[in-house]
C-alpha cells in the first residue's frame, strides 16, 4: 500500500485552465484550485452583470437599447477593458496551473523554488484561447464601429455629416445621404454666387416635457437630378404625458401657404405661392433668407412654415427624412411589411424610374409587400385623390411601426444598416434617442389620431385655369383647427366630418332673427362640422321663430350624411323644394329659437 507521500500529483491541465477563464473568468483559477483567486476575478464582472441584469429587467428594452446606440463610444471602449481584463484572466489562470503542477511535482516549496514547465501543446492552446478571445471582441468592435458610423450618418443636427462612398454614389446616383448641391439664386431666379448662409439658431433638445412634432420627409429625388421634391409630409405630433399620437399629412399639391414672420415673408409676401414640394429646392437656393448651411437649410425652411401654418406653438422640433430608393431598401432589410390595404388600388400610370409609366394593381386584404412594392401602394396617386394617397402613406408607416421586432431585426443587421444609412437623415440628437425610444415604446398605435388636410374639408382645390398647374388651396383656420383639437376630438366624430365633407354640400345661412350675427357665428360651426357653409349678406323677407332647412332641386340623395347632420343639429325635418333659381343645395334661416352654435375655440 502506498504512503501518502507515494501518490502520484494530479496535473491540472493550464489549457483547460485558459479556457475555462474563456468562458467566464475566475472559472479556470477554480478549477486550477485557488478558490480565493477564482473569487477575485469573477467578482467585478458578477456586478457588472448583476446591474446590468437588474437595469434592464427594470427599464424599457427600447431605452436600453437606445442607451446603448447613444453611447457607443463608451461602449466600444468598453469592449477593449473587457478584452484585456478576460485576457488577463486567461493568462493568469494558466500560469497558476503550470506553477501548482509545478510545486506538486517538486514536492512542495520546501525543496527549493519549483521549476515551471510550458508544454507546447498548453503554450498553443493559450494562444488559441487568446486568438478566440481577440476575434470575439474584435467583431463586436467591428459592428460597433459600423453601427457607430451608420448612427453618425443618420443622426446629424450640425449638416455636416460625410457619409457618401462610391458604391452608394454608384448605386444612386445622388439620392444618397447628402443633400443635392443646389445654385443660390435671388428672387429673380438669377444666379447669385456672391450669397453667404446665415447660420442657424439650435433650438434646445426636446425637454421630454412639451409636445413633441417632428416631421417626416418622403423624398422623390431621381438619379442624376439636382433638385428633389418632397413629396410625402407628415408631422408627427406626440403628447408624452398622455401618450396619444396624432399625424398630420399635407399633400405635395398645396400652395399658398403662409409664411411665418421673418426674411421669408419680406421677400416672398404673406404666404408661398408655389406648391408645398418645391420648398426645399426653393430654400436651398436662398442662404440669403432662409438659415443654415446645405444641409439644414431646406428642411429648416419647412419645419418653420409647416409649424406656422399648423399654429403649433412648440413649433417642429426635428424632421426625419427619407429617399425613397433607401425607403425600397429598408424595407427589404427587415424582410417586407404586411398591410392591410383598405381599398384596392389600380393605376395605369405609375411612373418608372427610367421615364415609362407601369400598370399597377394592388388588391384589397391583407398584402406582403416588398419595398417597391409598398412604395408603389404608398406614392399612386392617378386614380385616387390626396386624402387616399396620405392615409394610405400613414397606413404604411403605422404597419411598420408594428411589425418592427428587435430580436428578429439582428440576422439582418448588416444589410438594414447599410439601407439606413443611405436612407435616412435627421436632425435628432442622439443623446436624446433613449427618451425618443421610450416613448415610442409607450404609445399605443392602435389609437393614433390621423389628418390628411386635403380637399374639400381642410382645402379648396384648382383643377383648372391656374397658372400653376392642379393645385390645392388650404383653408388654414380650419387646419389650424383641426391641430389644436387633435388630441381632444373623437376620432368617430372626426370621421363623421370627413364624410360630411366629402359630399361637398353648398350651403348657406340665412340670419331671421333679431340677433346679430347669429348666422355667421352658425356657418363657422358648420364648416367646423365638415360643411362649405357661408353667411351672405342677405335677409330673409320677415323674422321668425324656428329654423327652416331647405333643400333644392332633389339633391338629397346626394347629400345623406349633410342632411342627416342638419337634422340632428336643429331636431327639425328638411323641406325639399324645386327651384331652377337656387345658388346653392341647401339654405338654412335662423329664427330667434335657434341654438347659438359656435365651433370650439382655438387654442393651438
Amino acid at each position: 500500500m502506498q504512503s501518502p507521500q507515494e501518490v502520484r500529483p494530479r496535473s491540472r491541465s493550464a489549457f483547460a485552465a485558459a479556457f475555462l477563464s474563456l468562458i467566464f473568468p475566475g472559472l479556470g483559477h477554480l478549477y486550477a484550485g485557488v478558490p480565493a483567486r477564482a473569487l477575485g476575478f469573477a467578482a467585478l464582472p458578477i456586478l457588472v452583470l448583476s446591474l446590468l441584469a437588474g437595469v434592464f429587467i427594470r427599464s424599457n428594452p427600447l431605452v436600453f437599447l437606445g442607451t446603448i446606440a447613444a453611447n457607443l463610444p463608451v461602449v466600444l471602449l468598453l469592449n477593449v477593458l473587457v478584452l484585456a481584463y478576460r485576457a488577463v484572466a486567461a493568462v493568469d489562470a494558466y500560469r497558476v496551473a503550470i506553477f501548482l503542477n509545478a510545486v506538486e511535482a517538486s514536492g512542495g516549496t520546501r525543496l527549493g523554488r519549483p521549476r515551471l514547465v510550458n508544454s507546447p501543446v498548453s503554450l498553443a492552446g493559450l494562444i488559441a484561447v487568446l486568438l478566440v478571445l481577440a476575434g470575439g471582441h474584435g467583431v463586436v468592435a467591428y459592428q460597433g464601429s459600423g453601427l457607430e458610423s451608420t448612427i453618425n450618418c443618420i443622426f446629424d443636427p450640425t449638416g455636416t455629416a460625410q457619409c457618401d462612398d462610391s458604391d452608394a454614389s454608384s448605386a444612386q446616383g445622388s439620392s444618397g445621404n447628402q443633400s443635392p448641391t443646389v445654385t443660390p439664386t435671388n428672387i429673380a431666379g438669377t444666379a447669385n454666387p456672391s450669397v453667404s448662409a446665415q447660420p442657424l439658431q439650435t433650438a434646445p433638445p426636446w425637454n421630454g416635457k412639451d409636445r413633441l412634432n417632428i416631421l417626416l420627409v418622403g423624398a422623390d429625388q431621381r438619379p442624376g437630378e439636382g433638385t428633389f421634391n418632397t413629396d410625402t409630409l407628415i408631422v408627427v405630433s406626440i403628447d408624452p404625458t398622455t401618450k396619444q399620437v396624432a399625424l398630420f399629412s399635407l399633400p405635395r399639391d398645396t400652395v399658398d401657404v403662409p409664411l411665418p414672420p421673418g426674411p421669408a415673408r419680406n421677400v416672398f409676401g404673406a404666404s408661398y405661392q408655389g406648391k408645398i414640394n418645391s420648398l426645399w429646392t426653393t430654400a436651398q437656393g436662398r442662404p440669403d433668407i432662409f438659415p443654415g448651411n446645405a444641409n439644414q437649410r431646406g428642411f429648416q425652411a419647412l419645419k418653420d412654415t409647416l409649424a406656422y401654418m399648423y399654429g403649433l406653438k412648440d413649433g417642429i422640433k426635428y424632421y426625419v427624412e427619407v429617399n425613397f430608393d433607401g425607403f425600397r431598401q429598408v424595407v427589404d432589410a427587415i424582410g417586407g411589411v404586411n398591410i392591410n390595404v383598405q381599398v384596392p388600388v389600380l393605376d395605369d400610370r405609375y411612373p418608372g424610374d427610367d421615364g415609362t409609366h407601369l400598370r399597377v394593381y394592388i388588391p384589397s386584404g391583407i398584402q406582403h409587400m416588398s419595398g417597391a412594392q409598398a412604395l408603389i401602394y404608398a406614392r399612386s396617386r392617378h386614380t385616387s385623390d390626396d386624402f387616399d394617397r396620405g392615409a394610405r402613406q400613414q397606413r404604411v408607416l403605422l404597419s411598420l411601426r408594428q411589425q418592427t421586432d428587435v430580436p428578429s431585426l439582428l440576422p439582418r443587421l448588416g444589410d438594414l444598416e447599410n439601407a439606413l444609412k443611405r436612407a435616412i437623415k435627421t436632425d435628432i440628437p442622439v443623446g436624446i434617442l433613449p427618451q425618443l425610444l421610450g416613448l415610442a415604446g409607450d404609445v399605443d398605435t392602435t389609437n393614433i389620431r390621423q389628418y390628411v388636410f386635403a380637399p374639400p374639408l381642410y382645402q379648396t382645390q384648382i383643377l383648372h385655369g391656374d397658372p400653376r398647374g392642379y393645385v390645392i388651396i388650404p383653408k388654414v383656420a380650419q387646419i389650424r383647427q383641426a391641430v389644436a383639437q387633435a388630441f381632444r376630438v373623437d376620432p368617430a366624430a372626426e370621421a363623421q366630418r370627413e364624410k360630411v365633407a366629402a359630399e361637398n354640400a353648398r350651403v348657406w345661412v340665412l340670419n331671421g332673427s333679431d340677433r346679430t350675427g347669429q348666422a355667421s357665428d352658425l356657418a363657422n360651426y358648420l364648416v367646423y362640422q365638415g360643411l362649405d357653409a357661408t353667411a351672405p349678406n342677405q335677409l330673409p323677407k320677415a323674422s321668425r321663430s324656428t329654423t327652416s332647412i331647405v333643400v333644392y332641386n332633389g339633391v338629397e340623395t346626394k347629400l345623406p350624411q349633410t342632411v342627416a347632420l342638419l337634422q340632428r343639429i336643429f331636431s327639425v325635418q328638411v323641406t325639399l323644394k324645386t327651384d331652377a333659381t337656387a345658388r346653392v343645395d341647401i339654405v338654412i334661416t335662423t329664427g330667434s329659437s335657434t341654438p347659438a352654435y359656435t365651433p370650439p375655440p382655438f387654442a393651438p
